[in-house]
């Protein structure tokens, strides 16, 4: 059924969603926007679903946002562009909002959209070795539609710490920043990660759904004005000359004309 990401369920009925592009550091593509998409719907409805481990398949987790998808984004019509953006959105609210508890098993590198994927998990446990960055502004553009979601993990303040300089940090730190719950050796990932989805077994499915629905009402709203608000960051972004010039580099190989660094 999909051909970006993967989904396995094993007897116990806890999920295990992989992004599936390797090859490509399991960049999000449109198709793997949309499989996402459909995968958290799925697995949201799923009375035999309990928990689900979101993961990556090969050397990282996620390098974020497919360049070629934003490349195309510069060369699309504005309408093309909110729709795009959009999609996007509603993936991360997707995930977001799954009646399921959500654990991230993350190794390799977590860059961009990456982080927004951890941000939406539940918990997050991350292999020692791992890299991550927001590195959005690098090429001229902003952490738009997964900004509500990293903030509301680290918190304005810690998040100022990283949320604009594209600078890259270590597992220790996504701890301390809040983003990851722990970090350990990458060998130990998956009992790190078994030892989190064990205590569900013990719930009670409708009751976990239920506090995690009350869990979000409690903390920072992330509701459709502010969405829209994000969606609308991220197209205004892509429409500037930073935009053109950081994307136009990145495939040049080429610094971008602001780059001063020695």
């Amino acid at each position: 059924m999909f051909e970006t990401i993967s989904v396995t369920r094993d007897a116990r009925g806890v999920a295990t969603l992989t992004l599936d592009r390797p090859e490509k550091h399991n960049a999000m593509s449109a198709q793997m926007i949309s499989e996402l998409t459909e995968a958290a719907t799925q697995l949201g409805a799923d009375e035999t679903v309990r928990v689900v481990v979101l993961t990556g398949a090969g050397k990282s987790f996620c390098a974020g946002a497919d360049l070629g998808w934003m490349q195309a984004q510069m060369a699309a019509d504005l309408e093309t562009r909110f729709t795009e953006a959009r999609k996007l959105a509603e993936m991360l609210q997707a995930l977001n909002t799954m009646p399921k508890p959500l654990i991230g098993a993350l190794q390799g590198n977590a860059f961009g959209g990456g982080i927004g994927l951890t941000a939406v998990c539940d918990v997050a446990i991350g292999a020692d070795g791992i890299k991550m960055a927001l590195t959005e502004t690098r090429l001229g553009l902003i952490p738009a539609t997964i900004g509500p979601y990293v903030i509301a993990r680290m918190g304005e303040a810690r998040a100022r710490r990283v949320f604009m300089s594209a600078r890259v940090f270590d597992a220790a730190e996504a701890v301390d920043l809040g983003l990851l719950a722990k970090a350990v050796p990458a060998a130990g990932l998956g009992d790190a990660v078994e030892a989190e989805v064990q205590p569900y077994l013990s719930c009670a499915p409708g009751a976990v759904a239920s506090a995690k629905d009350l869990v979000r009402a409690l903390g920072p709203r992330i509701d459709d004005a502010m969405i829209d608000q994000t969606i609308r960051a991220l197209v205004e972004r892509w429409e500037t000359e930073e935009a053109s010039e950081g994307i136009g580099a990145f495939f040049d190989k080429r610094k971008p004309a602001w780059n001063t660094q020695v």
